[in-house]
């Protein structure tokens, strides 16, 4: 399972016009699944996210979580994050988790980063949408579960 997590000011995300998913101080954290990701991979991912200390403190260091700075978090699921592009110009996402494997885990994922904070709103699910979000510092990691099942050094 992967994620881009990018901390925001503020952001929301559309679908055909309409406002489905937005906050303010937070993150945008786009949420791509592969074959073989497991609620465990999703437990893993969503709890470092609610805990990665990416918001600044009172001496401007990045010491706070978005749970401590009571932001919210929009979750969109993104198939492209496991795109393949080393052979040719059009990328192929074989390495993506069929829609049936993935939306139950995105929904996981989504309800498990709930029990951190009730500021969680979500994307529309193999819908075509459009994020408008502005990227504060800008401040963006990417993160893999399969980092996370690693042993500790």
């Amino acid at each position: 399972m992967r994620a881009i997590v990018q901390r925001i000011s503020q952001g929301k995300v559309s679908v055909d016009g309409e406002i489905i998913a937005q906050c303010g101080q937070g993150l945008m954290v786009l949420l791509g699944v592969t074959h073989g990701d497991t609620k465990e991979d999703a437990d893993l991912l969503a709890d470092k996210i609610a805990k990665l200390r990416i918001f600044s403190d009172e001496n401007d260091k990045m010491n706070l979580s978005v749970t401590d700075v009571d932001g919210g978090i929009i979750l969109v699921s993104q198939f492209t994050l496991y795109a393949s592009y080393r052979k040719g110009n059009r990328p192929d996402y074989m390495n993506s988790a069929s829609p049936d494997v993935a939306e139950p885990l995105y929904e996981y994922f989504a309800e498990r980063l709930k029990t951190h904070t009730p500021k969680v709103s979500t994307g529309r699910f193999g819908a075509h949408m459009m994020l408008d979000f502005v990227n504060d510092g800008p401040v963006t990691i990417p993160m893999d579960s399969d980092v996370l099942k690693q042993p500790k050094k």
